[in-house]
């Protein structure tokens, strides 16, 4: 199990950074846990990097779970339907 903390605002200036975190976290193990403890905005851009981690997740027969998120950024993922998609605890 890999784990990554994110912080701050995910959006265009920093989401291929996150999504180079999330597919380097997946070549280090098959399970990843995101941390969003700290997160309080995600966008569009950002959401991309997730699909991204969840479909690596499945090519590994692997998962790629979210943590502590705050409820700004689950409503985001309610709006978008991306709660029906990811694991989200």
């Amino acid at each position: 199990m890999v784990k990554l903390n994110i912080e701050g605002r995910v959006d265009a200036t920093n989401a291929g950074e996150f999504q180079t975190a999330v597919l380097n976290a997946f070549q280090k193990g098959t399970n990843v846990i995101i941390d969003m403890k700290d997160l309080v905005y995600i966008s569009s851009a950002g959401l991309r990097a997730l699909l991204i981690g969840q479909k690596t997740a499945k090519s590994k027969n692997g998962s790629q779970k979210l943590i502590n998120v705050c409820p700004l950024v689950k409503n985001i993922f309610k709006m978008t339907g991306f709660a029906d998609v990811l694991i989200i605890e």
